[in-house]
């Protein structure tokens, strides 16, 4: 552990960043070295910022080696360090990549060989996460592992979906394991540490989700990922700089396509216009990526699984979610037996109802 606290003691100093840390540690070849290094052994580094320099060592004098390191642990918070053998391959060849990443979960459940990542808007259309889901759903039981902020919107469905088709997922957040943002998802992020895949963070336990952290978090979620999946972006938005930054990282860029009436789909039909994958269905991703899915169990229903009555309701909302009275006049049911139709339909996972009191399949 004697390196560790190093790293650890570069993480607890906010005025610092990765790209500092990594400068200082490829200049020196060694942590604890980099870590001691005087101001005029850091005034040798060409490059870099003085100031910057100052501040770390005058801070530095003011930080316990070992009380951080116990913080963690304490916390019962592991960690992986940029020097590890275990630091996720993909993530550790950005050009910034995070020098310790804080782990709640298991990050050893999760596949990092077919990592997908996805962002979208925090005030995301029902459509949006109905398509997402659907795409998802297409993925049940395989060993693909979703990747997402853990935000409100796009970041929730995409964990969501995850959980419920049982994949992996990791939730990469904004802020120190103090903290839960947003609040609403305290039960996710428990999910996802009890057993459903990885919490990781590169922010010191005690830091604030503060404006700022939220697009440096953005480039782990498309760092971590083969390819990362845009459900809706508005012109102006942290998916768009994601998307920005998968680019950059030589990463798969893929979008889903909507309503172009939709103010949050401006970013996406860019992106598509520029060169990006379009996504419907879950074989877009994988015919993009090269990827070949293995399940661990797969369920196919034909059509002809299915009784006439309802083969009837199926084929009335297949286009579009559709009320009871409409499903009744087009399909010609009476009300006992649509409702027993629907039941059915319910109870075997085919169909959902959605709001407005509409069905849908799903």
């Amino acid at each position: 552990m004697k390196n560790k606290k190093y790293w650890i003691a570069f993480s607890s100093i906010e005025e610092i960043d990765s790209s500092f840390v990594q400068r200082l540690y490829n200049y020196f070849g060694d942590i604890e070295t980099a870590y001691k290094a005087s101001l005029s052994d850091l005034s040798q580094i060409e490059g870099l910022n003085i100031k910057k320099a100052q501040t770390f060592v005058e801070k530095r004098s003011k930080v316990n080696l070992d009380k951080v390191l116990e913080e963690v642990i304490n916390r019962k918070i592991s960690f992986i360090t940029f020097e590890d053998t275990n630091y996720p391959y993909m993530l550790k060849n950005i050009s910034n990549p995070p020098m310790v990443l804080y782990i709640k979960g298991d990050l050893g459940l999760c596949n990092l060989e077919k990592t997908l990542g996805v962002v979208g808007s925090r005030r995301a259309s029902m459509n949006a996460k109905d398509v997402l889901t659907k795409i998802l759903t297409e993925f049940r039981n395989t060993d693909i592992c979703v990747v997402s902020g853990l935000a409100s919107g796009i970041d929730t469905t995409a964990h969501l979906g995850a959980l419920t088709n049982n994949l992996k997922t990791i939730g990469v957040i904004a802020s120190g394991f103090d903290f839960v943002y947003p609040t609403s998802n305290r039960e996710l992020y428990k999910k996802i540490e009890d057993g459903a895949g990885a919490l990781i963070s590169e922010y010191f336990p005690t830091f604030q989700p503060l404006q700022f952290r939220f697009p440096q978090r953005n480039r782990i979620v498309s760092g971590l990922s083969y390819g990362t999946l845009v459900a809706e972006a508005a012109i102006r938005s942290g998916a768009l700089i994601t998307a920005n930054l998968c680019l950059e990282q030589g990463r798969e860029l893929m979008c889903i396509p909507g309503l172009i009436s939709n103010p949050n789909t401006e970013g996406i039909y860019k992106l598509l216009k520029q060169g990006a994958t379009m996504v419907t269905s879950a074989t877009d991703i994988l015919s993009a990526l090269n990827w070949e899915i293995k399940p661990e169990k797969q369920l196919k229903i034909e059509f002809n699984d299915f009784s006439e009555s309802e083969k009837k309701v199926l084929t009335s909302i297949e286009i579009e979610p559709k009320g009871f009275d409409k499903i009744s006049s087009e399909t010609g049911l009476d009300f006992n037996s649509l409702l027993v139709n629907l039941t059915n339909l319910e109870l075997k996972g085919i169909i959902k109802q959605i709001a407005g009191e509409k069905y849908q399949i799903c």
